[in-house]
């Protein structure tokens, strides 16, 4: 009976205990990840080490005309929420991110004021005519003490967190990153639009995706050449090139795709679908339907994520 007795009250004892385990347990596991993460990203050089080293800007200001919407692409929900929401939540989510720059039009932000609202490192900026200009406008509103910057097409909800992290990280040795992956497709030069001049080896082609990570001096820097030499630039670290500075390519992932046509829309459903993520019970649009679901399944292969490939 007396042994009876103790074992009750330990049971007892324990139970009271367990919730209180339980929080500490998850409490040290995230702490764990986080500093994991932060040993990644800020793994090269003393001054990464610091918390407020790496700020983001996130292009949200674009028109998307080939999506044949009536509402700009960033806006239109996957799975019930925003495009650039969802591109934003990936940044959020890790450690050494101080600064969010999020670039949208003035008369688009008071529908999103609630997400300022509950991540005070999210500032706006206003878009521009060009991309560069829209780059260059959220460059400006960066704080003074980060070192790096990573910018990400918000129109690429997709991206993954070890992605960015390895672009960083990239970008921190070498001072520049991009994110891509080797050409599949067979690409072809015309001079008309009509007929084929040549086919274009794709052993040294890549197909760049974004993050793009730049030192923050060199951006502004190549910004000023880009000014002085009135230089037009297809994407961000165009302009550490103009420099003659070098760019890594960082590997990526081919589901990192860009939200251009309605198609993608559904197969960027898929592929989250296929992650786990499930519709939000806040935001939503018309469920895609099953027979679409399947016809882009046996259309579109989706490429693995732990593809490859030999130095350019």
């Amino acid at each position: 009976m007396p042994c009876n007795s103790i074992f009750l009250k330990v049971v007892g004892l324990f139970l009271i205990l367990l919730p209180y385990l339980t929080s500490l347990l998850l409490f040290q596991t995230k702490a764990v990840r986080n500093l994991s993460l932060k040993s990644s990203i800020g793994g090269h050089t003393d001054h990464a080490d610091r918390k407020d080293n790496v700020a983001v800007i996130l292009l949200a200001g674009g028109q998307g005309k080939r999506m044949r919407s009536q509402i700009p692409k960033q806006f239109l929900p996957i799975l019930g929420k925003p495009v650039f929401l969802r591109s934003l939540q990936v940044f959020q989510s890790l450690p050494n991110i101080s600064s969010i720059v999020i670039v949208l039009d003035e008369s688009y932000r008071s529908q999103y004021q609630h997400v300022v609202e509950r991540d005070p490192r999210i500032i706006w900026a206003d878009p521009g005519k060009e991309r560069q200009d829209s780059v260059y406008n959220g460059l400006l509103r960066v704080p003074e003490d980060c070192g790096f910057v990573a910018i990400h097409d918000g129109a690429r909800p997709l991206v993954t967190e070890r992605e960015v992290i390895s672009c960083i990280k990239d970008a921190i040795q070498y001072g520049a990153a991009a994110l891509g992956v080797p050409m599949k497709c067979t690409v072809k030069e015309s001079l008309d639009g009509l007929f084929v001049k040549r086919t274009v080896p794709r052993s040294s082609l890549w197909e760049i995706h974004t993050p793009q990570v730049a030192a923050k001096n060199l951006l502004m820097e190549g910004f000023e050449k880009v000014k002085k030499e009135n230089l037009e630039v297809t994407d961000d670290v165009s302009i550490i090139e103009a420099m003659g500075l070098p760019v890594k390519l960082t590997l990526g992932e081919y589901t990192n795709i860009k939200m251009t046509t309605p198609e993608d829309m559904r197969l960027a459903e898929v592929i989250l679908a296929e992650r786990g993520l499930k519709e939000s019970a806040v935001e939503t649009r018309r469920e895609t339907k099953p027979q679409e679901v399947v016809a882009v399944k046996k259309v579109i292969r989706i490429a693995p994520t732990n593809t490859t490939a030999s130095a350019v």
